[in-house]
């Protein structure tokens, strides 16, 4: 007997399922073609009065798109995944919550939890020094090119492999500004978890100096907005932004109606300096701006209309009503 014979033998004993049940299909990624077997059973009269929903999960919709894969166009709607956020493991074990370790070992589940998290790390990330050492930063693929002797063409398929398999967030510059100064075209990656960012830099967790430690809060406070942004359906549009007078903003959001411009800073007390660039970009973005100032400070104030928030407030207050006014 023929193989797909001992399939179809094989399934056919298996009894209905009920009305109304649940399909989950995992790494979907693996076999595209399925796809088209499930458009034929959502779209089968004889199925209607029998609604079965499909759960499909994969890592990468990149691969499904380049194989010409039946996306199911106006049947589907999509749901991204994230390591936990800051709100979800304060919600359910705020005893749990440690800043520290988020920034060292990440917030994936098991490696969150658990004392051997940085051994289970050193075995999750694979690869991509490159892309790890440069995480948070604006990419000039020329130099990065020269620094690694890698084609400037293959390093940009590098990344898109990368924000296909949800490894790294890609950040576009702002630039619908109103300035004659000239605000950067490029664009930066944000790996997904700080953990597995340290991880394939080798990077053991106590040997993060302060401007590290600097560094890594902005990239993870970037993250978390980018889960909300998903896990709400808000669908904001998230830059940076920085000019050729070295002016930046942390992060802007375009929430449609006004751009909210946010600085991110790791240090427990404030500074004047600190606002100079979310002044800097008011003065030249073209539509009503709203700027935010996040810290790890305890104090919240008001400098120069803008607002001074701790971040663990801004993560659980201010960001639900982002956008509402």
């Amino acid at each position: 007997m023929g193989r797909d014979k001992q399939v179809r033998a094989r399934y056919s004993k298996v009894a209905p399922l009920p009305d109304g049940a649940n399909i989950v299909i995992d790494e979907v990624q693996r076999l595209p073609a399925v796809l088209n077997t499930v458009q034929k059973i959502i779209d089968r009269p004889s199925d209607k009065s029998k609604i079965r929903r499909f759960l499909l999960s994969g890592s990468s919709t990149g691969k499904l798109r380049r194989g010409n894969a039946n996306l199911l166009p106006g049947r589907i709607f999509i749901h991204s995944m994230f390591p936990l956020p800051y709100w979800e493991i304060s919600a359910d074990a705020p005893d749990q919550w440690s800043l520290d370790v988020a920034l060292s070992k990440g917030t994936l589940p098991e490696i969150y939890l658990n004392d051997y998290g940085a051994d289970l790390l050193s075995s999750y990330a694979r690869f991509l020094d490159l892309a790890a050492e440069n995480s948070g930063q604006i990419i000039n693929y020329s130099n990065l090119a020269s620094d690694s002797e890698i084609p400037k063409e293959t390093l940009r398929r590098f990344y898109d492999v990368l924000c296909d398999t949800l490894l790294v967030h890609r950040v576009p510059s702002y630039t619908d500004v109103k300035t004659k100064r000239k605000a950067t075209q490029k664009e930066l990656f944000i790996f997904f978890d700080m953990g597995v960012r340290n991880a394939v830099l080798r990077k053991p967790r106590n040997t993060f100096t302060p401007p590290d430690l600097g560094k890594l809060f902005e990239q993870w406070m970037v993250t978390q907005v980018i889960a909300f942004n998903s896990y709400h359906k808000k669908e904001w549009l998230i830059y940076f932004y920085r000019d050729d007078a070295k002016n930046e903003v942390d992060l802007i959001i375009d929430v449609g109606t006004k751009i909210i411009g946010i600085e991110i800073k790791y240090s427990t007390s404030f500074k004047v300096p600190f606002l100079d660039g979310l002044k800097a970009f008011a003065d030249v973005c073209k539509k009503p701006v709203e700027l935010i100032l996040v810290y790890r400070g305890n104090d919240r104030q008001q400098r120069d209309n803008i607002d001074v928030i701790p971040y663990q407030h801004f993560l659980t207050e201010t960001i639900f009503g982002i956008g509402k006014s």
